[in-house]
């Protein structure tokens, strides 16, 4: 990827079942914009997200924890995972070496592999403006099903 291509900090919020459509998605926050990011990703991506988020240590290595390891006994660091494109509905990243090396991979294992190592997580601004959601918070949904509530009382009779 080009370093001329403007990235920005993202959270990782976490993994989350959507209730309508049986998809998880893993959230990452850009805070100065507001704006989430959902990425859908597998239940094992999610699963192994949500243990290193947890700081759960498996008995034996998982693929992420294994590559971890890979990483430090070649005496390498994951200086940071980058969500670099979006196309067709398909998240693109690489993970950015010590050594310099820019590897392409999977957003998801990028993502676990980042909050593994506690290295930052960045995206494309240009992801973020495209397929980022505003944040509602909590006030502003209760007003807004109190609203709804509202509506949904009215009658024709409340507008004569």
């Amino acid at each position: 990827m080009s370093d001329d291509v403007p990235m920005v900090p993202v959270d990782v919020l976490g993994v989350r079942q959507r209730p309508t459509e049986h998809e998880i998605v893993v959230l990452l926050l850009d805070a100065v914009s507001e704006l989430v990011v959902p990425i859908v990703i597998g239940p094992r991506e999610a699963a192994a997200i949500a243990a290193a988020q947890g700081g759960q240590v498996p008995p034996r290595p998982l693929t992420h924890d294994l590559l971890c390891d890979v990483l430090e006994a070649a005496q390498v660091d994951l200086c940071q995972a980058e969500i670099v494109a979006l196309d067709d509905g398909i998240f693109y990243a690489e993970l950015v070496l010590s050594n310099g090396r820019r590897l392409d991979a999977r957003a998801s294992d990028a993502i676990a592999l980042a909050v593994r190592t506690g290295s930052p997580v960045l995206c494309s601004a240009e992801v973020v403006a495209t397929s980022g959601v505003e944040i509602v918070s909590s006030a502003q949904r209760r007003d807004l099903e109190r609203f709804h509530v509202f509506v949904e009382r009215l009658t024709p009779e409340d507008f004569m």
